[in-house]
């Protein structure tokens, strides 16, 4: 049984990360209409699926590769937002974070020192904040 299952995948694309997000999504989808009792919602989840399993079939690999890195850019540039707003708020705990009056670029001082003169790498502009 294996070895018909692997003589029927060859040549064929497979499982990636974007078929993988539209098996979950379609699955999120089926369970939401099964509380809420809509049938399109139900609908759109099952073409959602055929086309999650027409990718995983497909022999197009080159076209199924390219859809991939499409998905991959644009979720690296979604998690990478998450990941930012925890990086900042992480340095919130040991720095202030200001900003020039000038040029507003962000400065990033070191917390307890009392009140400082702080000069803006950018600009050269001077000022004083509590840190």
């Amino acid at each position: 049984m294996k070895d018909k299952l692997r003589n029927f995948m060859v040549g064929r694309y497979g499982v990636d990360q974007f078929s993988k997000f539209l098996l979950a999504l379609a699955l999120i989808a089926m369970i939401v209409s099964s509380f809420i009792g809509g049938h399109i919602l139900y609908t759109i989840s099952i073409m959602i699926l055929f086309y999650s399993y027409f990718r995983i079939f497909s022999k197009n690999i080159h076209g199924r590769y390219q859809e991939n890195m499409i998905f991959l850019k644009y979720q690296n540039k979604f998690i990478n937002i998450f990941r930012r707003g925890k990086n900042t708020i992480k340095q919130r705990k040991v720095y202030h974070i200001y900003k020039c009056p000038s040029c507003k670029q962000k400065i990033r001082i070191p917390r307890g020192k009392g009140r400082i003169s702080i000069t803006c790498p950018k600009c050269r502009r001077e000022f004083i904040k509590k840190s």
